[in-house]
């Protein structure tokens, strides 16, 4: 697998190493490689082996994914904006046995629209709040609140792509048969 540095090289863009992070502006020494090194020290206490956890776990990662889009490949932001979607807006339950699903449709999707490109939204104007906010936490109750506002800010900041992530969940779900129920 790509690492972000070689993916951000392939997307031309260059890698600040000092300040904040260029990308969500979490207040770091080291820029981005702070922010990437440092990802998951907001989520230490959540237990992820407990399923209640599950979809904290997948709305930070979609939040982080959407906030530094120029260090991952193009179709990630299609996967982590429609998934959000599904979530967020769909209300579907969702677990990790639905990823792999959600990426093989989007295999599917892309092969009829190669060059379809998601407008992303200007560095720093991805959602105030960032993976470092998580670290203000004290109890795993406020770290699964906090997540939940963390996805709706970068969700809402990407809110001129709703209507095509909508189109590819709605097509999802009735690929999948996946029922519309409460998270």
């Amino acid at each position: 697998m790509q690492d972000f540095i070689d993916q951000a090289t392939k997307n031309g863009v260059t890698l600040l190493d000092k300040g904040r992070c260029q990308f969500c502006g979490a207040d770091y020494q080291k820029g981005i490689f702070d922010c990437m090194d440092n990802y998951n020290n907001g989520l230490q206490l959540l237990d992820f082996n407990n399923s209640e956890h599950h979809i904290s776990r997948f709305l930070s990662v979609d939040s982080h994914a959407l906030q530094h889009p120029e260090i991952h490949g193009r179709w990630s932001n299609h996967f982590h904006l429609t998934r959000l979607n599904l979530i967020l807006d769909k209300k579907q339950t969702w677990d990790y046995k639905k990823s792999p699903m959600l990426s093989d449709y989007l295999n599917a999707y892309k092969l009829n629209k190669p060059d379809e490109v998601l407008t992303i939204p200007n560095p720093l104007d991805r959602g105030k709040i960032t993976a470092k906010d998580l670290l203000t936490s004290t109890t795993a109750n406020e770290c699964v609140e906090l997540i939940k506002i963390w996805a709706d800010e970068v969700y809402k900041a990407w809110n001129a792509n709703h209507l095509l992530v909508s189109q590819i969940a709605d097509g999802f779900i009735e690929k999948t048969y996946i029922r519309k129920t409460k998270r």
